[in-house]
Order: C-alpha cells, then structure tokens, then sequence
C-alpha cells in the first residue's frame, strides 16, 4: 500500500511540477496523464525513473529513449485529438503515447523500425487492454501511406526537415506536430493542412532529440 502511494504521488508531482508549468493546461490532458500508467510502459531496469523529467533509454541504440514527461504531454496537448481522428505515430517505442493518443483519438497506427522495440510495446499495450492501436514494424520516416490519409500525425523523434510525404499524408485540416531541425536548435512545429496545397506552420516550444532512424536529411551544400 505505501509503495502504491508513492507512485500516485510522485505521479501527482510529475503533473503539477513538470507538465502544468510547461502550459500544458488542457484539463483532459491532465486526466489522462493519471489514467495511463507511465510506469507500465517504462523498461523495468528504469521503473523508478517512470515519472523523473528526462528521456528514458529503451533499447540498444543511441536515440531510443522515451521522450520527457513534458514534451509528450505538450505534443498531446497541440494535437487537439477528437474521438473520430485516425493518428499515425512514426516510432512507437515502449507503446506509451501510443496508448495516450488512443484515449483520445479512434484508431492509432504506430510505426516502429526496430522489430524488438515493436514487440515490446505489442506486449506493453496488449498487457493495459488497449485494442485501438496497431503497431506496425516498418521505416516510416517518409510516412505510412497504405493507411492515409491521416487526421493527425506525431513524429516521436526529431526530423532535420519535414519530408514532403508525409505532410501529404495529411487530410484537409489534420494537424502534424514534429520536432524539427538538427542539434543544437530544434523546433517543435505544429502543421496544419489547410488545403489541398497549403499549410500553416506554428513554433510551439524549442528542445533537442535525438533523430528517427532514417529521418531524411538536409541537402548538403558542396563547395
């Protein structure tokens, strides 16, 4: 009972001294982030990190981490789901905002590059009863299009350019938030398809990431 407690707390800790004061202020949000249980979702070497403000490592590979406790609730949040959306999520990793974005949305395709990662969160989703999810092993760093068009999209790495595929996935008025640019300056932009050829980009936050594995690359200027 006393361990219990102290989850619940230093869960409630998390939220109002990390995620509140980061402008996450959307009461659903706030809700979900009690609801789904952080900890089941956080490799057990690393359990009593589950709710500590830093990325969390997930497999043997540089970059495969599980972002901060901040910054997916605030990609959450800018999203603005509705229980009618389809997501894509480019790289699941242990299942966890996959799981936060089904509480939100209709249907969740997730895409993982690393076939054991993918399992994992297979199992880890499997294990919390969540069944509006699948979890696809593939590279969808150029997007998933035998599922498009998509109502939302959420890059869980950063990206040095937005690649054009993926913003064309998009439906008319989908919204995609990506952290976008190389270390040390990146950006977490919020995309909306306005059009059928226009977009509206907005600057929500800076952060550094580390990159999806094939994350197309900026063209190199050579002299």
């Amino acid at each position: 009972m006393v361990a219990a407690m102290d989850t619940e707390r230093a869960r409630f800790n998390m939220i109002e001294q990390q995620i509140r004061p980061w402008n996450v202020l959307d009461p659903a949000v706030l809700e979900l982030l009690s609801v789904v249980k952080r900890e089941d979702f956080v490799p057990a070497a690393y359990r009593d990190l589950a709710f500590a403000d830093l990325e969390i490592p997930l497999g043997a590979k540089p970059g495969q981490t599980m972002l901060a406790p901040k910054i997916e609730a605030r990609i959450l949040q800018e999203l603005s789901l509705r229980n009618v959306d389809t997501v894509l999520e480019v790289g699941t990793g242990s299942g966890y905002m996959a799981a936060l974005l089904a509480a939100k949305a209709e249907y969740i395709y997730s895409v993982e590059i690393d076939p054991t990662l993918a399992e994992t969160a297979r199992g880890n989703l499997g294990q919390t009863g969540i069944a509006n999810v699948s979890v696809e092993t593939g590279d969808a760093a150029q997007g998933w299009a035998c599922s498009a068009p998509y109502d939302a999209i959420v890059l869980s790495g950063s990206t040095p350019i937005l690649p054009e595929a993926l913003l064309r996935q998009l439906k008319i008025g989908g919204r995609l938030v990506a952290i976008v640019g190389e270390a040390p300056a990146m950006q977490v932009q919020l995309v909306t398809r306005t059009d059928e050829d226009a977009f509206n980009t907005s600057i929500v936050f800076e952060t550094v990431v580390a990159p999806l594995i094939n994350a197309e690359q900026r063209k190199k200027f050579v002299f």
